[in-house]
């Protein structure tokens, strides 16, 4: 037959101690969860206005629209951030409840910065635009990268519908500047499984750029210039 007796009085101060931490740390989550649910829905705004691009519609209309979104996002990281400084070096305890959100915000602003100044948007240039440039609370590299590697996935779309649209130079901006980010990529060592296959699907990417490059320069609608672009291209790959 059983005990019933009580619980030791040390394990049963154990156990108290396990039970607030955990009620704690669940109430902590659930804020988190909430803040996260916030910035997926202004990020699902933000996407929305900026598919108008694959429409042809005029580009400073979609990026006014597009970035009428960052001050709501930006926001709802500082609520974020505020969680968080409630309990000090617990930042990857927790990460995993906002990260996927943030490499989509990356991805869009990514891709939104392309698309106004037609280079790539830096680690600490995102980190501004969220406000995470707080040692407590920045960005992680990671999600930085897998957010460019999300962005490389419009621009295949997007280079096929501006051939479409008649402007046959795109191809040859993409492909430069998909071909100089596969180079940088290869710089690193990525032990990250998740981000090494973001990767190859930025080097798919390139390639279908290049088939649409290669079948408009075949056609005689690029530049004269591209020759010179091509063998300095290939010297990179």
């Amino acid at each position: 037959m059983a005990s019933s007796d009580p619980p030791a009085p040390q394990l049963e101060k154990q156990f108290e101690g396990f039970r607030v931490h955990l009620e704690e740390s669940g109430s902590l989550r659930d804020r988190i969860r909430t803040v996260a649910m916030e910035i997926e829905s202004a990020t699902r705004l933000m996407h929305s206005s900026l598919l108008l691009v694959h429409q042809s519609r005029p580009l400073p209309e979609v990026l006014d629209k597009a970035k009428a979104q960052i001050g709501e996002i930006k926001d709802h990281y500082s609520r974020l951030a505020k969680i968080l400084s409630e309990c000090p070096g617990q930042y990857y305890r927790y990460h995993g409840d906002w990260r996927s959100e943030t490499q989509t915000v990356v991805s869009l602003l990514a891709f939104m910065h392309w698309l106004e100044i037609g280079n790539l948007l830096m680690h600490d240039e995102a980190e501004e635009k969220l406000g995470l440039n707080n040692s407590e609370f920045g960005l992680d590299i990671e999600d930085y990268l897998i957010g460019v590697c999300f962005m490389s996935n419009e621009l295949p779309r997007y280079v096929v519908n501006q051939v479409t649209a008649g402007d046959y130079d795109c191809p040859r901006k993409v492909r430069k500047f998909l071909t100089d980010l596969n180079a940088s990529f290869r710089m690193l060592n990525l032990r990250n499984d998740f981000l090494r296959k973001k990767f190859d699907s930025l080097k798919y990417d390139l390639r279908k750029v290049e088939e649409v490059y290669y079948d408009v320069k075949i056609r005689g609608l690029t530049s004269s210039g591209d020759s010179k672009e091509d063998q300095v291209s290939q010297g990179q790959q």
